[in-house]
Parts: C-alpha cells; sequence; structure tokens
C-alpha cells in the first residue's frame, strides 16, 4: 500500500442529478480508505454515495442549481463548506458542469481549496465541441469529420455531404435549458430537413450546432483514456481501457470496462494534454472508425466514472495522484494494473438481460505493449496505428483483478441503497427499465444497428428478416450509405457519458 500523508481534507463536487453517479462514491471510498477526510457537495442529498462509511459530512449544493454563466453562487457555497471544516481542502469535481463552474471561481477559492492551475478557462475550452474540433485539427488529433453550420441551408447542405444519418451536438451542451422538448446534448439526425430545423433552435439550446459524421458501433471500437496530470501536462498516471458492455446497448456509459494498453490511445491523450499544459484529472473517449483509425469524440475534463478501472497494484489511481500532487506529495510510480475489469453492477445486469453480452474473450491488446501508459504513464510517440491486435495470453488476462462499482465487502451500505432504490421505483417503472423502455432508449439499440455502414455488408446475405439480431456485424463497414428510417431513432450511438 502508497502511505502518504492524509492530514489535507478532500471535498468531492458533483452538481449533475444523478444519485448513482458511481464514479462520485469510488473518489470517497479510494481517498477514504487512505484515511484523508472526505466530504461531498452533491445535488439531492448524495444518493446512495451518502451512505459510505468513508464519507465524513454531504454538504448540499447551490441553492437553486447553477447557472454556469454565473457561478457566483457556487462560490457561495464552497465558502460555508470551507468554513465548516475550517481548514484548507483539495477540491475535485466529478461533472463537467463542475469543473467548468470551479475554474471559474478558482482564483477566489485558492486559500481555500488546493485546486488544479487551469488558467485561459481551459475546462470550458475543452468541454465545448466546437473548439475541441479545432484543437484536434491543430495538433493532428484524429476526430470525426465535423462541421460547423453558418445557416440552416448549410446545416442541410452539410447533413447531406457528411451522410445520413449524422451526429448533431451543440458545442457547449452545460448551456442547454433543462426540459427544453426535442434538445439533448448529442442526437442522432436522419433528414436533412431535420438537420436544418435543429439549426433553427440555436439561440435557445445557447450554443452552436456541429454535425459530425456517424461512427457505427461494434465489439471493439469504444475506448476510453484516463489520466492525471501535474501541471505542464506532465503524467502522474494514465491508461487506456475499452468499453465492453454499455447501457443502453451499444450507445451508453460503460457498464463493463476493461483496462487495455494501446499506443495509439495513450498517444493521442498524452499528446493532448503536453499541448494544452493540462493540470489535473481527463477523460477522453475514442471510437475506431472503419479503417481502425481511433478518432477522439468526446473530452471530459474530470474523472470518467469509471476511473477506479485505472488502479495499480496498490490501489492507486488518478483521484490519489491528483491528491498527493495537490498536497506536494511525491506520486509513487505505479506498479501493475493493466488487465484489471470495471463491472458497473445496476448497467451490466440491465445490459444483461436486454440482451448485451458479458465479454468472455481474451483481452485485444497491441502489438507493441512496451509502448503503453497504463502502468508507467509514458507512451511511444511513434507507435504503428496500423498494426493489428493480437490475443493476450489467457493466464496474463485471468490475472486481472475485477473492480466493482457499487459492492465492497468493506462499506456494504452504498451497495443495499442502490438496490434498494433501484428495486423500489415501482414495478411499472422497472419492468420499462428491465425491458430497455423509455421507448427511446429502444429506438437507440435498433438505430445502431440498423445504420447503413454496419448492415451493408450482411444486407445482401441476411435480408430485411435478420436486422433484428444484427449487433454481430455492429463493426462492419458498408459501401453504401442510406439514410435510417426517421423512426429508427433521436439518440445518438456515441460515448457521451460514462
Amino acid at each position: 500500500m502508497h502511505a502518504y500523508l492524509n492530514h489535507v481534507p478532500a471535498v468531492v463536487l458533483r452538481l449533475d442529478r444523478n444519485p448513482f453517479h458511481h464514479g462520485t462514491l469510488g473518489a470517497v471510498r479510494s481517498l477514504g480508505r487512505k484515511g484523508v477526510e472526505v466530504h461531498a457537495v452533491v445535488e439531492a442529498g448524495g444518493g446512495p454515495m451518502g451512505r459510505s462509511r468513508y464519507l465524513r459530512a454531504v454538504h448540499p449544493g447551490p441553492v437553486g442549481g447553477l447557472d454556469p454563466e454565473a457561478p457566483e453562487a457556487l462560490l457561495d457555497c464552497l465558502t460555508e463548506v470551507s468554513e465548516r471544516i475550517g481548514r484548507p481542502a483539495v477540491l475535485i469535481a466529478m461533472d463537467d458542469l463542475s469543473a467548468i463552474a470551479v475554474s471559474r471561481v478558482a482564483p477566489t477559492l485558492r486559500e481555500r481549496f488546493r485546486i488544479p492551475h487551469q488558467p485561459d478557462n481551459l475546462p470550458a475550452r475543452v468541454a465545448d465541441k466546437a473548439e475541441l474540433s479545432r484543437l484536434c485539427a491543430r495538433w493532428d488529433v484524429p476526430h470525426p469529420e465535423t462541421v460547423i453550420p453558418a445557416s440552416g441551408a448549410e446545416a442541410a447542405e452539410a447533413a447531406w455531404r457528411l451522410g445520413l444519418p449524422v451526429i448533431a451536438k451543440w458545442s457547449r451542451p452545460w448551456l442547454l435549458p433543462s426540459g427544453a422538448d426535442g434538445l439533448r446534448s448529442t442526437m442522432l439526425v436522419h433528414t436533412t430537413a431535420e438537420a436544418r430545423r435543429l439549426y433553427e433552435r440555436s439561440a435557445e439550446a445557447g450554443s452552436r450546432l456541429l454535425l459530425q459524421r456517424f461512427l457505427p458501433a461494434g465489439a471493439d471500437t469504444d475506448w476510453f483514456f484516463h489520466g492525471a496530470f501535474a501541471r505542464g501536462g506532465r503524467p502522474l498516471l494514465a491508461g487506456s481501457g475499452r468499453k465492453e458492455l454499455s447501457w443502453p446497448v451499444r450507445t451508453g456509459l460503460t457498464a463493463v470496462g476493461r483496462w487495455l494498453p494501446d499506443p495509439a490511445v495513450e498517444e493521442a491523450g498524452l499528446r493532448l494534454a503536453e499541448r494544452l499544459g493540462y493540470q489535473g484529472i481527463l477523460d477522453l473517449d475514442f471510437r475506431r472508425d472503419e479503417l481502425g483509425c481511433f478518432r477522439l469524440v468526446d473530452f471530459n475534463p474530470r474523472p470518467g466514472a469509471q476511473f477506479r478501472l485505472f488502479a495499480d497494484s496498490a490501489g492507486l489511481d488518478v483521484v490519489q495522484a491528483m491528491y498527493l500532487d495537490l498536497t506536494g506529495q511525491q506520486v509513487p510510480q505505479p506498479s501493475g494494473g493493466p488487465g484489471r475489469v470495471f463491472v458497473a453492477e445496476n448497467y451490466a445486469l440491465l445490459a444483461r438481460i436486454r440482451g448485451g453480452s458479458m465479454p468472455r474473450r481474451p483481452a485485444l491488446v497491441p502489438a507493441d505493449p512496451a509502448g503503453s501508459a497504463g502502468a508507467s504513464a509514458s507512451s511511444a510517440p511513434g507507435a504503428d496505428r496500423g498494426t493489428a491486435p493480437k490475443r493476450a495470453p489467457r493466464r496474463a488476462v485471468e490475472r486481472g483483478r475485477v473492480e466493482t462499482a457499487w459492492f465492497a465487502a468493506d462499506d456494504l451500505l452504498p451497495f443495499l441503497a442502490m438496490l434498494g432504490a433501484l428495486l423500489g421505483r415501482g414495478a411499472g417503472k422497472g419492468v420499462r427499465a428491465l425491458r430497455g423502455v423509455p421507448e427511446q432508449g429502444r429506438r437507440t439499440a435498433l438505430a445502431v444497428v440498423r445504420a447503413p455502414r454496419q448492415r451493408s455488408r450482411n444486407q445482401s446475405e441476411a435480408g430485411s428478416a435478420g436486422s433484428a439480431g444484427s449487433a454481430g456485424s455492429a463493426g462492419s463497414a458498408g459501401s453504401a450509405s442510406r439514410p435510417v428510417p426517421p423512426g429508427a431513432s433521436a439518440e445518438p450511438d456515441e460515448l457521451v457519458t460514462r
């Protein structure tokens, strides 16, 4: 076990209203097990996370929520929390809104909290989809082909040129008004008229519309990169992993993930952090395209919900590494870790019942694992992106330890509270959840497996009767692109929340 000073408290901040955010619980347990006094500032009373034995206190978030463009309410809230704690604390933001708001009030908070140095409103810049597209183009990081239309006519023309269906995103999703009908952060657009109508709602959405080429899902397409960085983008701990099961199936957050070193993913993550001079924790989402190229689809300036996947043999993870760096302590050299599996039990169960299969095959690993950032936080910049993956030895895969999001023998109450809350939603809602309802979620999964690039290769062999069982062909590249029927889906096949 890594030993270090734990006299500085920690405050975990989450402003979204998801009581089942297992990443927040992971941060509480990670630091609490090291003897750190952990406080949480969350909405909705903290949910099951609030039952953890490792949590000293739960503090309410800003009254009435937070306007991201006017974060003064957060400043007042955190000042009150600091007064209650009575001494400076490390502040860790667990969602995009928290990270963006903290960066805007950081200069006023530095006497009370130890916060990563992120100048020039950096979290908002990298979380802005339009800015991210420009950064990727400037630094040669592969990114889905993206168009930012300047009119409704340009939106329609871009959708046609990119090839329907296309992904539509709002560049600053944290500005979307709550409850706005038909406005979601990311959507799948099937017609040029739909693209035009979306553009006409730009003022209501609060930010610009982006249109991106659709990247179909497959068994080996969804990857992520987590890292903790000191000043100047120096890596403290970093690693890449693959999403093996998601909820909703193929479209949502990570239900099962595996730590798999991949030089191309790690090189892209390390390069971005270095050139940004990024200090803090980041979570990047990648999708492998039909040609095998990893394309960055999302930049989250905070820990991913499955960050505990990237814990070394002594339990060191990105949250602990950041705590050590912000308290002036040496971060130990990571040892071991690749091969570990992360399971979010509630989502894995739902995905399995809905038809997803639990991963059983040996892991795919790069041909040259020596370039990995997984255990050493370093990557081989010249790694060959075209090298075909190979099967890892079975004994190496079996050696990987499973990390569960909720169940912990030393901290059972959050797991039991999660089960109680899940079952207590009522018979009708529970049945709908287990069957993949709401209807929108079911249409999303159908749209993914029916997407033209995924089904065209098998269409001539299987015919229309095979479309319902086409999950196995999700990664196939088609030769022709045709729009998905308009009733298929209004949700994206993309990594947007984990």
